[in-house]
């Protein structure tokens, strides 16, 4: 029965705000606003963080992956939702929608891992200083980064087979403006607990990991900080960890309310609001996070600007 239901499904029919069609120009402009900021933002800290000797450190180092992983995760998103906006819709076939949601999943998952290898740096920043250089080599932050990449595509392939495995009804109209997790479990009949329990396992294993991780390691830099005996060190002390905490408080936070909840008797247009959130109002804020609360970003950026006005 479940292979003839997936025979059935060819394509999806998106069909998020076509019900408002008035809006369709004005948040295809605020759409398209949000994503040349987000290019130009992470691809400017990128071009930064490369040329500038002083930030050749590896929190700037993982910070410069982040950056390139929130162009991607933008990328993957953003113009379909461009293109259901002014069309008024969008048909995407089944294996579109897949490829989607597999590199979705894939560009989310290495951000979590991201995210919880900076705490893990700014851990050792703080409560270890004179161990950093040797426990923060380049050869070690190209070995975290390979295994976050590694581990971002094993927990993609099985999430993105679990869920395209799905028996999915006859209707297959998604009320979102790209293939997520949550409007396709909706659509969803027939027995899909396997699935269903693998793609929570992996969720399990992908944010609340990570989320231990970055508690574990700010409980440890807390305390750290407390016992600075000086005010103006303990604020030094903890401006370093700021930005990475308000970025790491916006994504967790959307991703928690989005996928480790009872989607029952929830709107969809409340996980409309919060999806398009996560994939396009946080890979934006992330690069303007890191420079208006980063005094070694803000000084290389007033050199550059400094160097172009002479020239």
């Amino acid at each position: 029965m479940a292979e003839k239901n997936l025979t059935l499904v060819t394509e999806f029919l998106l069909i998020a705000f076509t019900e408002c069609p008035e809006w369709g120009l004005p948040l295809f402009l605020l759409f398209l606003f949000i994503y040349l900021v987000t290019l130009l933002g992470n691809m400017g800290m990128i071009i930064l963080i490369c040329i500038d000797c002083r930030l050749q450190t590896p929190m700037y180092f993982l910070l410069r992956h982040l950056s390139f992983m929130d162009i991607c995760y933008s990328s993957v998103t953003v113009p379909q939702m461009l293109a259901v906006l002014l069309a008024h819709g969008a048909v995407l076939s089944y294996t579109r929608c897949a490829a989607q949601f597999f590199l979705f999943t894939f560009f989310g998952s290495i951000d979590c891992y991201l995210l919880a290898l900076m705490a893990y740096d700014r851990y050792v920043a703080v409560c270890q200083p004179l161990l950093y250089v040797t426990i923060m080599t380049q050869k070690a932050c190209w070995g975290f980064v390979t295994g976050a990449y590694v581990a971002g595509l094993c927990s993609a392939l099985v999430r993105t087979v679990s869920a395209f495995t799905l028996s999915f009804c006859a209707t297959n109209k998604i009320d979102f403006i790209f293939c997520d997790l949550p409007p396709l479990l909706k659509l969803t009949c027939g027995d899909s607990y396997t699935q269903e329990v693998v793609i929570i396992v992996f969720a399990i294993f992908v944010i609340p990991a990570c989320m231990v991780v970055i508690l574990v390691s700010y409980l440890f830099i807390i305390m750290a900080i407390l016992r600075i005996p000086s005010a103006g060190g303990r604020a030094k002390t903890f401006s370093t960890c700021a930005s990475h905490l308000t970025a790491v408080s916006l994504f967790f936070g959307t991703l928690i309310f989005m996928y480790l909840r009872d989607n029952s008797g929830q709107s969809s247009e409340k996980d409309r609001v919060v999806s398009v959130f996560y994939t396009t109002v946080i890979p934006m804020l992330n690069p303007l996070i890191y420079s208006l609360r980063n005094k070694e970003v803000k000084e290389a950026l007033r050199k550059i600007l400094s160097r172009v006005k002479l020239s």
